[in-house]
């Protein structure tokens, strides 16, 4: 492992103000439309199966794994995009930190970790399970 990079603060926006919120406290919140009890992303407040504002945050469980990533090795310092599908079925663009590159795999569980950016806003990342 090497220097972990700095993220950079996500964008403000009226849609995410609550699942950023629940990111400071400490919580991963996921976005589930009521009606057909489907979980979506990306956080907004009208769900994209039914166009209705139904929707309800559940705790996520944390848990997930590797579906694509690619490490970004001219950066200084390098560092790990990846997809990550959740246990309750979404895939998320993120980054995977306080990992060896050279040992990752598509299909390795990985676990959340809530990590500072840039300005304080805690952001979900995720750290090989175990």
């Amino acid at each position: 492992m090497s220097a972990e990079r700095v993220i950079p603060a996500p964008p403000e926006n009226v849609e995410h103000t609550e699942f950023w919120a629940a990111c400071n406290d400490g919580k991963l919140m996921l976005p589930r439309c009521k009606d057909t009890n489907q979980f979506f992303w990306y956080p907004r407040k009208i769900s994209p199966f039914t166009l209705s504002g139904n929707v309800e945050w559940v705790e996520a469980s944390g848990k997930g794994e590797i579906y694509s990533y690619s490490v970004m090795r001219r950066s200084d310092p390098q560092y790990v995009i990846a997809y990550v599908r959740l246990e309750e079925g979404i895939t998320m663009m993120t980054n995977l930190v306080q990992c060896d590159p050279d040992n990752l795999s598509v299909g390795q569980k990985v676990e959340l970790v809530l990590q500072e950016s840039e300005g304080g806003q805690k952001v979900p990342v995720f750290k090989p399970a175990g």
